[in-house]
């Protein structure tokens, strides 16, 4: 019973990972965040072959799981400290999170709850011309904080998919190693089936002649 529960338990674990890692993915696309929606892609593909894994009994898919979950959670830790900007970090870097592709930041910056954006005209010298120069005012909630707030959820669901991970390999291992592949989970070893017959053997009487000779 527990075995079910824990195998159950991760795969309702892997699909809260797959529909929030997607909404995610959806808002890093807006926001053009190269290098989470290349993170993203990979953790869906991951949790996707673990999924599989715990459904199909297959210990080494749920294993390369469970080691990308500890790469995930480093990701997300780093990109909190980005987002805080702790120790040399700045989230005005365009490099680390897109590449240099693009000026762009997270999608929540001007989309977020409250915000209210508003064009400088004339746009400084030193801005681009293919992109807006504009001011942002009125958030409840800074973007920076949203960002790390997904980054938390996502901390929080890859410890549990670790742990619940880590028991369900376990509990294969245990019953691999109790099945002798010959009489199944009976450890009083095979017995063949006995055969009995319901005919009962009689002697036999042959009579000699005797030469009178």
């Amino acid at each position: 019973m527990g075995y079910c529960n824990g195998r159950c338990t991760l795969i309702f674990i892997c699909g809260m990972q797959l529909v929030c890692v997607l909404e995610r993915q959806i808002f890093d696309f807006l926001g053009y965040q190269w290098a989470p929606i290349l993170a993203n892609f990979v953790h869906i593909i991951i949790v996707i072959l673990g999924l599989f894994g715990t459904i199909q009994y297959r210990p080494r898919y749920i294993k390369g799981y469970a080691v990308w979950l500890v790469l995930w959670v480093t990701w997300n830790v780093f990109v909190i400290c980005f987002y805080l900007e702790a120790g040399d970090l700045s989230k005005e870097t365009d490099l680390i999170l897109t590449f240099n592709i693009s000026m762009h930041r997270s999608w929540w910056m001007e989309n977020g709850p409250g915000c209210t954006v508003t064009s400088v005209t004339p746009a400084p010298d030193w801005a681009p011309e293919d992109h807006r120069y504009i001011t942002v005012s009125g958030c409840f909630l800074e973007y920076q904080y949203i960002e790390v707030a997904h980054s938390s959820l996502q901390i929080v669901l890859a410890l549990a998919g670790f742990i619940y991970s880590c028991y369900v390999v376990k509990c294969i291992t245990e019953e691999e190693d109790s099945f002798d592949f010959i009489g199944g989970f009976d450890s009083y070893g095979y017995q063949g089936p006995q055969k009995t017959s319901h005919l009962q053997l009689q002697p036999m009487y042959m009579q000699i002649p005797l030469d009178n000779n």
